[in-house]
């Protein structure tokens, strides 16, 4: 069996579905197929059972799905120990957001368990760039949240968490139990400089041009809604100091967390540590229910 192929396998069944499996792994569907029917015929039984509803798994297919799992993971670890004898075992990640993430911590755990020996190097960024210094080459890898231009990249989606807007605690609207963008209409939302990427301005404007105060970093953010009544938008769960507080909005789609590198870049260690990040974030569900509040203050965007 080809390591390509189990890649191409364990992408289907972790997506449980041929075209999402094609699309994170930068292929058309149809060859996809074919290498999943070929590794089934080389195995002699199917490894998926297919029907209107949906792709699951067969019982051949999750013993080969941990199988194939440990052994392109010793596959990951056997390139990531070459290049360390050769001097070369560095990653550098970029990170923006929340460092209090549950699922950053598990991901940092996890990470530094499995590759004791690899220095990571951590760049943690202003809201201006969402891909964290990646198209400038000053990170190999970025751990943030989408929407933004994603040309020449390659994402993998970890989780999505619902989006609240960030008022003022005496603001009338802060009682309310739910909002919807259109009754922010009349409010400044604050913006982010000339330059930074359309797609990720017009998420955290609700879709609709906006004005208001410029901003870079989270603690700016924070400043203008408390001292100008901006409107901010932020995923639910994050601490905030008392005077703030966050409204779920219903219309809002999810802020989705990412992790994002440069297509075609075959380093084992972004490779590993996408895949660290995938089980992190698999088993950490993400912030949820009202936020808590307390002196410190915690990622708006």
């Amino acid at each position: 069996m080809e390591l390509r192929t189990l890649r191409y396998f364990v992408a289907v069944a972790e997506e449980l579905h041929f075209g999402r499996a094609a699309t994170r792994l930068h292929m058309s569907q149809p060859p996809l197929s074919r290498a999943i029917k070929r590794l089934e015929d080389e195995v002699g039984a199917r490894l998926f059972s297919r029907s209107p509803s949906g792709v699951a798994l067969t019982p051949v297919g999750a013993v080969l799905l941990d199988e194939a799992r440990a052994l392109l993971d010793q596959a990951d670890r056997l390139a990531v120990r070459v290049r360390a004898a050769a001097g070369s075992a560095t990653l550098t990640v970029g990170i923006l957001g929340d460092g209090t993430d549950p699922g950053v911590a598990r991901l940092a755990a996890g990470y530094r368990r499995s590759h004791p020996g690899i220095d990571v190097r951590v760049r943690d960024t202003d809201l201006t760039d969402p891909t964290c210094g990646l198209r400038a080459g000053l990170v190999d890898v970025a751990l943030t949240r989408a929407p933004f231009d994603e040309t020449a990249l390659t994402v993998r989606v970890l989780r999505a968490d619902p989006v609240g807007v960030v008022l003022r605690a005496d603001d009338p609207l802060a009682r309310r139990e739910r909002l919807c963008l259109a009754e922010l209409g009349d409010r400044r939302w604050f913006q982010f400089p000339p330059g930074t990427d359309p797609r990720w301005q017009a998420y955290w404007n609700g879709g609709v041009p906006r004005e208001g105060p410029v901003v870079r970093a989270v603690q700016e953010c924070l400043q203008a809604v408390l001292w100008n009544g901006t409107v901010g938008l932020a995923p639910l769960g994050h601490d905030l100091p008392a005077e703030l507080a966050v409204v779920p909005l219903t219309d809002m789609a999810p802020s989705r967390v990412v992790a994002v590198w440069n297509e075609g870049d075959t380093n084992p260690l972004i490779r590993s540590f996408v895949e660290t990040a995938t089980a992190a974030y698999r088993h950490s569900p993400g912030p949820s229910g009202p936020p808590h509040r307390d002196d410190g203050s915690r990622t708006p965007h």
